[in-house]
């Protein structure tokens, strides 16, 4: 079994987006229904987001209600949530403030349900080195015991080794599938491996390119395929 933190994962991970960027909002039953299932099928590696959604309706909202309705699952659950942006601008804001306010938005949405296992800027923020982004992260969060580890977000090579250099990584999430095996190739998947870290691959059926309603873009090459 695959472990990511020192904690055993199942092979297949499941991401949370799909739950709460969508225009039309699924019935909270459902969703909890769906989060069991993925529980008890072993996938027991979740992945969110702090701006997938309204600040009503959102990856952390969502968790908070399954674990209050089943906190026995908590500690079977690896969570990776991922965030350092402006939720108005949507900007990449990994600054010591914006840091703080996403990490402390985020625990506070989760309500002590489930500690938040791994975190992640959505992107690497230019203006700001990563020594002073993780600076923040490692002693005011890790060291305190408010979240377990440091995780990456869609980037290079460079930046793995680079951020590997000045924290320990949990695990960096980006996209593999066999529309999308770009990683394989172009360093990425190799500078995990030199540093030990297991990847977290994104859309491996292709972003459900085999299950979306031919209507929405009937020239996609998949419907073309007998």
């Amino acid at each position: 079994m695959a472990t990511v933190i020192n904690k055993s994962v199942g092979p297949i991970g499941y991401g949370l987006m799909g739950f709460t960027w969508r225009p039309e909002r699924p019935p909270l039953d459902q969703v909890l229904a769906a989060l069991k299932a993925a529980v008890e099928n072993g996938m027991t590696l979740w992945n969110g987001g702090e701006f997938y959604g309204t600040p009503e309706w959102n990856s952390m909202t969502i968790l908070k209600e399954y674990f209050t309705k089943y906190p026995e699952d908590a500690d079977k659950i690896t969570l990776i949530i991922k965030g350092g942006a402006d939720l108005t601008t949507h900007k990449l804001d990994a600054s010591p403030e914006g840091i703080r306010r996403s990490l402390d938005n985020i625990i506070n949405q989760l309500g002590g349900t489930k500690k938040l296992d791994l975190f992640s800027c959505t992107r690497r923020d230019p203006n700001v080195p990563l020594e002073v982004t993780f600076g923040v992260i490692q002693k005011e969060y890790i060291d305190t015991g408010k979240l377990g580890a440091i995780a990456l977000s869609e980037c290079n090579a460079d930046t793995i080794r680079e951020a590997a250099k000045i924290a320990k990584i949990g695990t960096v999430e980006v996209e593999l599938s066999m529309f999308t095996p770009d990683i394989l190739t172009n360093g990425v998947a190799a500078a995990c491996a030199e540093n030990n870290i297991p990847i977290t691959a994104y859309s491996p059926i292709g972003r459900g390119v085999s299950s979306t309603p031919r209507e929405v873009n009937p020239t996609r090459t998949i419907w073309h395929i007998s």
